[in-house]
């Protein structure tokens, strides 16, 4: 193995944490993501072998200097090979530190194997904790099961259990201090993500979108928020302590109040192409070499390049914004 080269890009922001896409598919169809019949989902001869995903996942580890890798879908869940994937990676050396963001559907029954595999922690997304706000999103009637993939990821280890939630006008807006204080009397940690223009439908407006500042407006009707004193970093979330602690909560601000300058985040489609940006209108196709034949130095070199190209921020501000083609299905969180 040869030194390693951290991803820098031209700004000077150095990448060490990898989403990877496992899949575009997703077993829920929430409004804000995509229609209710679904996408078109990727071929499967198009999408990374669990031996290619892993293979860039090494290159990534142990030539570039990324520290942090999480399976991201799509719903990773619906990807067989998941657990082996997570054996894998977590067996890499240095060991990285291993995540999934996943919907939960599955989590209860694959909780224990993910953490004995040597997951270390779990995101679940999970924007309301009324079964009939629930259905009226993900168009699906699953809140109970997603209840129960937390619970089960809580018992595995795999914490801190963090929520994500997105806040979406007259739909759940009313809906957040109930699930703050629902998350807190259970241990997990909850954020609240700003809507991003990531759906497959295009239909994203700023006007419509909840704003952070609204979000920290409604939990203070009934909570004392305190910004949590320890730096952020490249953290994406303003942390809280909730009623002087020790609970917290946190809001992601992606749009209204952007963090574009401190990102050290790289994602790898389930496709084998890198994105330097959630926002990106350009990828940097890695399956091609691979299949090709080309070495980890070879590969090394091609990321490296493709992180030389990142933008300073994501743009969504400037009127000549476009939305990327692909939806956040198949990009990947």
């Amino acid at each position: 193995m040869g030194r390693v080269q951290p991803l820098t890009d031209a700004f000077g922001r150095v990448a060490t944490d990898l989403r990877v896409s496992l899949t575009d598919r997703c077993n829920l169809r929430c409004t804000y993501c995509m229609p209710a019949e679904g996408l078109d989902w990727m071929p499967l001869d198009s999408q990374l072998s669990d031996d290619e995903v892993v293979r860039l996942i090494g290159v990534a580890v142990e030539r570039l200097g990324v520290r942090e890798v999480r399976f991201t879908g799509g719903e990773p869940m619906v990807r067989r090979g998941l657990v082996d994937i997570v054996r894998r990676t977590a067996a890499l050396e240095p060991r990285p530190e291993t995540s999934v963001t996943t919907n939960a559907l599955g989590l209860a029954r694959t909780a224990t194997a993910l953490a004995e595999a040597g997951l270390d922690r779990v995101n679940v997304s999970l924007d309301t904790v009324r079964p009939e706000t629930f259905h009226a999103i993900t168009r699906r009637d699953r809140f109970h099961d997603v209840a129960a993939g937390l619970e089960a990821a809580q018992a595995a280890g795999l914490g801190p259990v963090k929520v994500n939630a997105v806040l979406l006008r007259g739909v759940n807006d009313d809906q957040a201090p109930e699930l703050l204080a629902w998350c807190l009397e259970r241990g997990y940690e909850l954020r609240f993500i700003e809507q991003m223009p990531l759906d497959a439908q295009h239909g994203w407006s700023r006007e419509e979108m909840v704003t952070a500042d609204e979000i920290l407006a409604a939990l203070e009707e009934r909570f004392v928020l305190v910004p949590a004193e320890e730096p952020r970093g490249s953290a994406p979330a303003e942390r809280f302590l909730v009623d002087g602690g020790p609970g917290t909560v946190g809001v992601i601000a992606s749009v209204t109040r952007p963090f574009c300058g401190a990102c050290d985040r790289v994602r790898l489609t389930a496709d084998g192409q890198i994105r330097n940006c959630l926002f990106a209108r350009e990828e940097s196709d890695l399956r091609s070499a691979l299949r090709a034949g080309a070495s980890d130095a070879e590969l090394a070199e091609r990321w490296l390049a493709a992180m030389a190209t990142k933008l300073p921020g994501h743009g969504i501000d400037d009127p000549t914004f476009l939305q990327p083609d692909r939806p956040m299905s198949a990009i990947g969180g």
